[in-house]
């Protein structure tokens, strides 16, 4: 029987149980990135954090279908194209392998559906022309088409925005198109000369989707006209989610997304991050200051999702210390259960227990991550005194990995050593206690042709991918 996992909806504006509305099978849809530029450290706080639901889902037994957009046209990419003499498409398929192969590297899990805005124009086109059928939505003289969100009497409901001092948004204003009311939402925007070549035929004119129909029509297609999490940046509360919940309820009569979830901003040295400070980021910066995956991921994804996280020097470093005693940790068990991970026992699925409740109280990582060192550190007095057998070794294994599958701290990369090795490597550390150096420089030179590398610490020896 699967305990109750609670999260803060931002939605209804408390912390309440969730289940998912068909099945056994959560439904999630996610806002993806904008690719017209190398995406930044910021960008992946945010998608850390749904690798990160989506994997204490699983790891709660439950299905999941994950569905996260890919916006590959909108104004920002439009300018660059013109700018740089640059394709549409060869533009955002560049920027969008970037995203995939940075996501890899931070161990996120790819969605299982990742579409693309422009091979979704039509599914859009049948969206709009739905709102306008029922009167939510209004065409210009222009050939644009406006939602009028006087329409719909819920709107500011997930944001708990005042309606009576809601301005135009920068990203509506900076359309220009005519609107009957400046907070109405673009659903379809006319061509303009700047747009050039990049424009679809629609009912109306020539011209492209707004930035929030993408959304809808997407996570429609894929997940149905209702379905149980929808993700984002607490940046996205307002327009775009709440632009995305008037159009998508208005155009089905549905209440479109059961559950929403927001995380906080990444800072960088206690500031927003901004290339004018000088303190902008993308993941090859943080690999050239010498920092790992697994450290950068174990620190966007330490702290509570509903918390800002400070992204500095000393925390990385901090973080980097910690995945490297979990990965010495790990390496210690397996040189005494040679190799061989056991299964969960009633010691270890006491742990497990304990780590649940922390992780279903709203995902409190910090608190289940508590309970992993506290048991962490038992289990290393125990190898200090020579107490733990080869079965019992196993066992921790197991459940050390069944931390893992959702925290992903561990380099996999250490389990494919054999006896023989780890015997070069307990020879190595003794021929440095000895200070015989040659030795141990030619036991390290051994690993290297294998690819692998020997990073000694206080605590033991490190192996890492070269």
């Amino acid at each position: 029987m699967k305990m109750s996992f609670k999260v803060y909806n931002t939605l209804t504006d408390r912390i309440e149980k969730i289940e998912p509305i068909k099945d056994n099978i959560f439904r999630i849809y996610s806002c993806g990135p904008t690719v017209y530029n190398v995406p930044h450290i910021g960008n992946f706080r945010s998608f850390l954090f749904f690798d990160l639901i989506k994997r204490y889902l699983s790891f709660l037994g439950y299905e999941v279908t994950h569905v996260m957009n890919i916006t590959d046209v909108d104004d920002k990419i439009i300018l660059r194209c013109n700018e740089e003499n640059h394709d549409l498409k060869d533009l955002t398929s560049h920027y969008a392998k970037m995203f995939i192969d940075d996501s890899k590297k931070l161990g996120i899990e790819i969605p299982d559906h990742l579409p693309y805005a422009t091979d979704h124009i039509p599914e859009m086109i049948d969206l709009i022309k739905l709102l306008i059928e029922k009167k939510y939505a209004y065409k210009t003289n222009n050939g644009s088409v406006f939602f009028n969100i006087n329409s719909f009497g819920d709107y500011g409901k997930l944001s708990k925005i005042n309606m009576n001092q809601l301005e135009s948004t920068k990203r509506v204003s900076d359309d220009d198109y005519d609107k009957k009311t400046p907070q109405d939402f673009a659903l379809w925007k006319a061509w303009k000369f700047e747009d050039g070549d990049i424009f679809w035929n629609s009912p109306w004119g020539n011209g492209r989707p707004g930035w929030h129909i993408e959304c809808s029509a997407m996570s429609i297609k894929y997940l149905g006209n209702e379905f149980d999490i929808h993700c984002g940046g607490v940046d996205l509360q307002f327009p775009h989610h709440e632009n995305e919940i008037a159009q998508s309820i208005c155009s089905t009569g549905k209440k479109f997304a059961r559950t929403w979830l927001h995380c906080e901003h990444l800072l960088v040295n206690g500031a927003k991050m901004s290339k004018s400070l000088g303190n902008f980021y993308t993941l090859g910066d943080l690999f050239s200051k010498g920092y790992s995956a697994k450290a950068i991921r174990y620190l966007l994804t330490s702290s509570h999702y509903r918390q800002k996280i400070d992204l500095t020097d000393k925390n990385l470093k901090g973080a980097e210390k910690t995945v490297r005693r979990l990965q010495e940790f790990n390496r210690r068990l397996l040189n005494i259960s040679k190799g061989n991970i056991g299964s969960i026992k009633k010691t270890e699925s006491s742990i497990l227990d304990q780590f649940t409740v922390s992780m279903n109280n709203d995902l409190n990582v910090a608190e289940g991550l508590a309970v992993i060192f506290d048991w962490v550190r038992s289990i290393n007095r125990k190898l200090d005194s020579d107490q733990i057998l080869v079965n019992d070794a196993a066992n921790s294994l197991a459940l050390l990995h069944k931390f893992d599958s959702i925290l992903c701290f561990l380099d996999k990369g250490e389990l494919e050593i054999t006896p023989e090795e780890s015997s070069l490597i307990r020879e190595r550390e003794i021929a440095r206690k000895n200070k015989n150096w040659s030795r141990s420089d030619e036991i390290r030179e051994l690993f290297r042709k294998k690819g692998i590398d020997l990073i000694d610490t206080p605590s033991g020896t490190i192996l890492k991918n070269l």
